[in-house]
């Protein structure tokens, strides 16, 4: 990981707190469906992020950070659907809702800010 790349680090840090939010899940609440893929969007988001930094083109690095933001976008709606139907707290799920949108809008902002550097 790049030191100092903001949105690299905070998507690792929501990746760990995906894992340990599944290992809870399952062991705990004995939930399986849900979490299972939270965990699969929830760790894309950095896979995603860290394989765009050695994109081989603009339009490869973009692809990248795109598809990190549809994980992010996917990993809020599981959240919700977790929060909602009470398998996580009110103060777990304000916790670490918070986490995937601040990424969300880095990376909104990472792409905004590609596409008009390559017009």
């Amino acid at each position: 990981m790049k030191e100092g790349n903001i949105v690299e680090e905070k998507s690792f840090e929501f990746s760990v707190r995906i894992v340990n939010l599944y290992k809870y899940l399952t062991t705990t609440k004995q939930e399986y469906v849900i979490s299972k893929q939270l965990l699969r969007s929830g760790t894309s988001i950095g896979a995603n992020i860290s394989e765009a930094q050695q994109a081989q083109s603009p339009m490869d690095f973009l692809s990248k950070m795109s598809i990190a933001l549809k994980e992010a976008y996917e990993s809020d709606y599981w959240l919700r659907l977790l929060h909602r139907t009470d398998y996580i707290t009110e103060d777990k799920y304000n916790s670490i809702i918070t986490d995937c949108r601040v990424i969300s809008k880095l990376l909104v902002t990472i792409i905004k800010s590609t596409k008009n550097n390559n017009k």
